[in-house]
This record gives structure tokens, C-alpha cells and sequence, in this order.
């Protein structure tokens, strides 16, 4: 009889370095990748292209990568969720276009509070997922469908929000307007620093917090020369990248929403019972229902919260370009939010995917969109070195996931 394989999250490790690299073979012979795929790759991007052009690791060109990301990446943690469910939402660039036009329209032209007009603009982005949600968990539409048409409703509605015209430009020196264009402290490098040693603080606290409550329920924890070690590497990284914004213009409010969502999400998947449903229903969803969960409700849940992320980032794509027009959330808007969730490590097999990955996955999207265009390269090549690299995630998640059903693991 063939003994059944340990699962490496189980085995603790020798504390010394031959056992922190033993339990490092476990996990990646079981398929537990992480996200080193990821990781590596941002490392050999940033090394091709400062290779090829020597400026791409310039601080102000980093500090545009970061600002950049804010609205795909904003739209890419909604897609985690959607994609953890095991589901897919084909809405979310109409999503994002309707509630940007939606704000400009109220505030510009109809004369509301800005405050107002976007508020008014995310509870309607709140109540297209709430629509989608329904037709999907109560009558059984399937999402493909429900989000297919709602892709085209939107967009639909945008349109005729617009009207004529096809554009409204953001006021100037509007909230909308400052969301791009806006570093805190103008340009004080104590926000940046602050941040960089307040997120290994925190990363600290809460694993050590974590080592605490599993000791004392018995269970194996992490060594703390382990989480030390993780949560230095984490302070060289964040120290590194505050070091290079302060050499620019300093800690763009872009980037400090898209973390803030990040790190809010990532809260609620890993530490929440709410969270645990959501793996629960894409893990599976008749084990979920006999559990007790309620399955429709978390459907809805997640179809209201990407579809409100997608009004946020629509937000932040209309700070970049300047305004809401007819085509702002058309094009490759969600295939790039799609591809950065699957690139940073959410599987398209549902059940497995955290927060972390739509930021990881949309910093590799866009390190190469930026490489290329200091390159001079043509679109089409963007677009096929982009698909190229969205394909190799799907085979390496294809890969992963038979090695972990080999290891007798999903």
C-alpha cells in the first residue's frame, strides 16, 4: 500500500538553514509554488529592460509603474474574488466605464458634490453586481452569460450617460483629477519611509499574533527566527521601494489606495469567516452547502464586490486620461485585470488565489507594457508578449495543480 503524501504546509522545519531549505524542496515537489513564479519573473523583467535600456529601474519611472497600476490593479483584486468562486465576470470593464462616466456627468454637468457624484457612481457600480449576482445564485443564469450581458449594458449605459458629446472632462482640481496626479505630503519622503517600516511592523505583529494562538491550541506554529526572517526581507523590499519614490515625487495616493485595498482584502479572505465561505463555495460548492453555507449569498457578495472595485478603479483610469469617455473600460481593461490575477497565482480552477496575486500580476503587466514602450515596440507586440506570459501562468497553474493532486492535495 502506498503511503499518502505529507502536505508541506504541516511539516515543520529543522530550525537551521538545512531544514528552512528542506521544508523549501517539500513545498515546491508538492507544488506549492507561492508566489516565486511571480517574484522571479519581476526580477528578470527588470533586468532585461535595464539591460536593454538603462534607465527603467530610474526612480521616476518606477513611480509612473506604480501609479499606473492603480486602476487595473483595483479591478484585478475584484477579479480574485470572482475567479476564487471558480467563476469569471465579463462586466467589469463596462463596470468601470459606466461609473466614471456616472461621476463626470453628476458632478460636471448636473452640478452635484463630487463626494456625492461618486458615491452615487459606486452604489450604481454596487447595484450592477448585485443585478449580476441575482441572475447568477437565484434564477441560474450562468455567470459567463449574466456578465457577457452585462458587459454589453454597460457600456450601452455609458454611452448614453455621455451622450453626444462622448466625453466630460474632470473638474479641475477635483477629487477625481487628484486621485493620479496626488503624492502625499507633496512629496514628504516621511509618508514613504513611514509606510516602509509600518508594513514589516504590522506583517510581525499579526504572524507573531498568529504563532501565539496556534501554540496555545496545541498546533504547530512557525519558528520565530522564520518570521524574522520573512518580515526582514519584506522591510529590504519596502525600504528599497520608498528609497526610490523619495528620489522622485514621493508616495503616490494611487498607489497607497491600491495597497490599502490589498491589504483589506487579503484581511477578509485569509482572517474572516466570510473569507472561508468564499473558498469554500469555489472549493466546492455542494461540500459548502452541507456545511452550512450559505451559497447564494456569497455568490451575490462577490459579484457586488468586484463590481464595486471596478467603479473604483474606473475612477482612477478617468484621473489618468483626464476624463470619462465612450471608450474609457473598452479594449484590453479587462484582460489585463483578468491576466493579473491568473499571472500573480489565482487559479482558474476556483478554490485557490489570494489578494496579492492581482497586485504581483499587474506589477508584471505593466513593468512590461512600460519596458516595451521605452523600447518603441509596436502594440501588437505588447499584446502577444502579454498573452505569451498569461499562458505560461494558465500551464504553470494546470502544472501545480495535477503535482498537488499527485501529493493527494487539491
Amino acid at each position: 500500500m502506498t503511503t499518502p503524501a505529507t502536505d508541506p504546509r504541516l511539516h515543520v522545519p529543522a530550525p537551521t538553514w538545512a531544514g528552512r531549505a528542506d521544508a523549501a524542496r517539500r513545498r515546491l515537489a508538492s507544488g506549492e509554488l507561492g508566489s516565486l513564479p511571480v517574484v522571479v519573473g519581476l526580477v528578470v523583467i527588470a533586468i532585461v529592460f535595464q539591460s536593454v535600456t538603462h534607465h527603467f529601474l530610474q526612480a521616476d519611472n518606477l513611480t509612473n509603474i506604480t501609479r499606473f497600476i492603480a486602476g487595473p490593479g483595483l479591478i484585478a483584486v475584484g477579479v480574485v474574488f470572482v475567479l476564487i468562486l471558480g467563476e469569471i465576470d465579463l462586466s467589469l470593464g463596462s463596470v468601470a466605464g459606466a461609473s466614471s462616466a456616472i461621476t463626470a456627468v453628476l458632478a460636471v454637468h448636473q452640478g452635484w458634490p463630487e463626494w456625492l457624484a461618486i458615491a452615487a457612481a459606486l452604489g450604481g457600480a454596487c447595484a450592477m453586481g448585485l443585478l449580476h449576482g441575482l441572475l447568477f445564485a437565484r434564477v441560474g443564469v450562468p455567470a459567463f452569460v449574466v456578465t457577457l450581458a452585462g458587459m454589453l449594458a454597460w457600456s450601452g449605459l455609458q454611452e448614453w450617460v455621455l451622450g453626444d458629446g462622448g466625453t466630460v472632462n474632470n473638474h479641475h482640481g477635483g477629487i477625481v483629477a487628484s486621485l493620479d496626479s496626488t503624492f502625499l505630503g507633496d512629496g514628504d519622503i516621511a509618508y514613504a519611509w513611514g509606510l516602509a517600516v509600518l508594513a514589516p511592523a504590522l506583517y510581525l505583529l499579526a504572524h507573531l499574533r498568529t504563532a501565539r494562538r496556534r501554540s496555545a491550541a496545541g498546533l504547530a506554529a512557525r519558528p520565530l527566527a522564520d518570521t524574522a526572517l520573512r518580515a526582514g526581507a519584506l522591510a529590504v523590499l519596502s525600504l528599497a521601494a520608498a528609497y526610490a519614490l523619495n528620489q522622485d515625487r514621493g508616495l503616490p495616493l494611487s498607489l497607497v489606495v491600491l495597497l490599502g485595498a490589498v491589504v483589506a482584502t487579503d484581511f477578509v479572505l485569509r482572517r474572516t469567516r466570510y473569507g472561508r465561505q468564499v473558498f469554500a463555495v469555489g472549493g466546492s460548492v455542494e461540500a459548502a452547502r452541507r456545511a452550512g453555507v450559505n451559497v447564494a449569498r456569497v455568490r451575490i457578495s462577490v459579484f457586488m464586490l468586484s463590481a464595486l472595485l471596478a467603479g473604483l478603479g474606473g475612477l482612477f483610469y478617468a484621473s489618468q486620461q483626464g476624463s470619462a469617455d465612450k471608450q474609457l473600460g473598452s479594449g484590453n481593461v479587462l484582460m489585463m485585470a483578468i491576466a493579473a490575477a491568473v499571472i500573480g497565482g489565482t487559479s482558474l480552477f476556483g478554490g485557490r488565489g489570494n489578494a496579492w496575486s492581482a497586485l504581483l500580476g499587474i506589477l508584471v503587466i505593466q513593468s512590461i507594457t512600460t519596458g516595451l514602450d521605452m523600447v518603441h515596440a509596436a502594440q501588437a507586440i505588447q499584446y502577444m508578449i502579454t498573452g505569451a506570459v498569461l499562458l505560461a501562468a494558465v500551464v504553470l497553474d494546470s502544472v501545480t495543480r495535477r503535482t498537488r493532486a499527485g501529493a493527494g492535495r487539491r
